[in-house]
């Protein structure tokens, strides 16, 4: 390692030090070393569903709330699939370290991610203090929009066929009207996403935020393709941002240090330094 990579971590680690309330940014790239797929570019996306790849469709085609309408079952096969995926993954031990470093700081942390696989709560991190910008999969809307209501999916239990990609088990349905219910995921071209209880999520931060005097910010995994975890990040920037990134992990000088590598590792070889 070079020395401008040991002062990095060594300014980083300092930052943790001195933080009474740690950030937590995270993009898709936090999964990854759970062993959840990488839909960057349309090859990642279709390594993960070969038969969608069969019928030409992309991630943006499947990711939004027409396909719900036109083809149900194949939608969900989608969703359903991803849905089984989440429940099943375990989180990977970099979740861990970042609950440690919270534990040690008097304001402990807040989440905020545009990952919808639930995957920090299920890490342990407390409910009340994730923002999911994106929504999450593991809550369900009406696909009609008939109330601006959510419900768990805990009780739907999707069987997928997966050589087709399409949903063989009853599928889940309004419990108000009747109609087919969706996830409660922001999608594409999606005007009819029932958004509330993510405002409620961004009060809660907001509120957490202003109580906090020395914050640093730990983005992992957040691209540049879907900037919006690196943006809100950046908003922050003033304060102390630490950007760990495979691919894009640059920062302006005066903004914050930049960690060039995997979410685990990276965090592993941080906590090493603290």
């Amino acid at each position: 390692m070079s020395d401008s990579e040991d002062e990095k971590l060594e300014k980083a680690a300092g930052w943790l030090r001195e933080a009474d309330g740690l950030l937590i940014t995270a993009g898709a790239g936090m999964g990854v070393d759970s062993g959840l797929p990488d839909f960057r570019g349309q090859e990642g996306f279709w390594r993960a569903y070969p038969a969608l790849r069969r019928q030409g469709l992309s991630f943006e085609d499947m990711a939004n709330p027409a396909r719900f309408a036109e083809h149900p079952e194949l939608a969900w096969g989608f969703y359903g699939h991803r849905l089984r995926l989440y429940r099943e993954t375990v989180p990977h031990e970099g979740f861990a370290i970042l609950r440690r470093w919270a534990d040690r700081m008097s304001h402990g942390a807040f989440v905020f991610t545009s990952n919808v696989d639930g995957q920090f709560q299920k890490a342990g991190f407390p409910e009340h203090r994730v923002h999911e910008c994106h929504g999450s999969i593991h809550a369900l809307q009406c696909l009609e929009t008939c109330a601006d209501d959510t419900w768990s999916a805990t009780d739907f239990h999707p069987l997928v066929n997966e050589t087709i990609s399409e949903l063989e088990s009853p599928m889940p349905r309004c419990p108000r009207c009747g109609a087919l219910a969706r996830p409660n995921i922001l999608m594409f071209g999606d005007w009819g996403w029932v958004g509330l209880p993510y405002e409620k999520q961004q009060q809660r931060l907001a509120a957490w935020i202003s109580s906090v005097s020395k914050l640093v910010v730990v983005e992992v995994g957040a691209g540049r393709a879907l900037p919006t975890v690196r943006r809100f990040s950046e908003r922050f920037s003033g304060h102390r941002l630490i950007r760990i990134n495979p691919r894009e992990s640059n920062t302006k000088p005066s903004d914050g240090v930049g960690l060039e590598g995997a979410a685990a590792a990276t965090l592993k070889m941080l906590d090493t330094q603290l």
